[in-house]
């Protein structure tokens, strides 16, 4: 018997399917649940392996679904070689977040690489075969943690030959987010241009910070709370007073203390929702809360330009990989790398997934 979740997945996103197997996780629990539905479990051409959450704060769990067919135009299908983790995963699953109940069951995993298998209608810059890497979307057949996404051809980049399918999964979500929120300062606030000037990132060993840094601050030896102290009493930027804070870690800490460093009239760009209205009136401090999601209509036409550009910005070593660490078995391996994440385990790697190892 399939139960409701699996059954409404199935109806709302591709075609119905005679056969399937699910191999169910518990919340972290590495120890996978067999539940065979069918005794013939092999796979069809249209049919693929992905990684689910199967209900708002349930399960993660690996069936098999159908490949996200047929492709729109202006759509590429790629099948994925590289899947990185980011924190947004594990908290979709802990805390319920971006899904409403009637969505589930979902497929997260924004962070991706691959090879184009087919090419939709009008697409003229891309061929079967090629090596790719995107950001994904909070929609089931644009997400990365399954064996074959789709994705639309204007936010694609091509891989350059020096990086390996992993190396580049590690980059879109993060320089993306990093970008459309310097992007937004230029035109939501009175700070016009930051060229030249002092800018504070915070949480710069993620992989939204690093696209940034340049001097570092160790946040183990400088809490939040004696940060800006440390910041003015900095030799290097003393008579250079930050302008732009870029808060990648989203905290009210980190907001509050990147917002105590801005000078007056500076800009505040941050992950997380805004934790002092009741504090920016007056001084000209200005708020701009990122979405980095590269689908949505207001970031689209930057982010064409952005991942269009991209593959020279790597080859000049303008923009750098982060360091990655290869997970074992496939899908089956995403759970426990988001445990870890989690838990505070991961700083300064970006674990990617490959999906083709996937054993059913």
């Amino acid at each position: 018997m399939t139960s409701p979740s699996e059954r409404a997945y199935k109806k709302r996103n591709y075609k119905a399917q005679n056969h399937y197997q699910i191999s169910a996780t518990s919340n972290y629990n590495t120890k996978p649940i067999k539940f065979h539905c069918e005794s013939n479990t092999a796979m069809s051409n249209d049919q693929q392996q992905a990684l689910l959450i199967l209900s708002k704060q349930g399960a993660f769990a690996v069936t098999t679904i159908p490949k996200p067919l047929p492709i729109p135009k202006g759509e590429l299908l790629v099948k994925v070689h590289a899947a990185a983790l980011d924190h947004i995963d594990w908290k979709i699953q802990a805390y319920g977040l971006l899904y409403p109940e009637d969505k589930y069951p979902v497929i997260p995993g924004l962070d991706i690489a691959g090879e184009v298998e087919e090419v939709g209608e009008g697409v003229i810059h891309f061929q079967k075969g090629d090596r790719v890497f995107f950001s994904g979307d909070f929609r089931n057949e644009y997400s990365g943690y399954q064996q074959y996404t789709r994705v639309p051809a204007d936010i694609v980049a091509k891989i350059p030959e020096k990086l390996s399918y992993s190396q580049a999964a590690s980059i879109p979500v993060g320089i993306a987010t990093a970008a459309i929120g310097l992007h937004a300062c230029r035109h939501e606030s009175s700070v016009k241009d930051i060229k030249g000037k002092t800018a504070l990132v915070i949480g710069a060993s993620g992989s939204v910070g690093q696209f940034g840094a340049t001097d570092c601050i160790d946040r183990a030896k400088v809490p939040f709370s004696t940060l800006t102290r440390s910041i003015i009493n900095s030799t290097s930027t003393s008579s250079t007073p930050v302008e732009v804070v870029y808060d990648a870690f989203g905290s009210a800490e980190s907001q509050l203390a990147g917002y105590d460093t801005l000078v007056k009239g500076g800009a505040l760009i941050s992950t997380g929702p805004n934790q002092f209205k009741d504090r920016s009136e007056g001084d000209g401090k200005t708020f701009i809360g990122v979405y980095g999601n590269t689908h949505v209509e207001k970031n689209r036409a930057f982010s064409s330009q952005l991942f269009e550009n991209l593959p020279l910005m790597i080859e000049r070593g303008i923009i750098v990989p982060n360091e990655v660490e290869d997970l074992e078995g496939g899908l089956n391996g995403i759970a426990d790398g988001l445990k870890r994440l989690r838990d505070g385990e991961i700083s300064g790697v970006k674990l990617v997934a490959n999906p083709q190892e996937t054993k059913v």
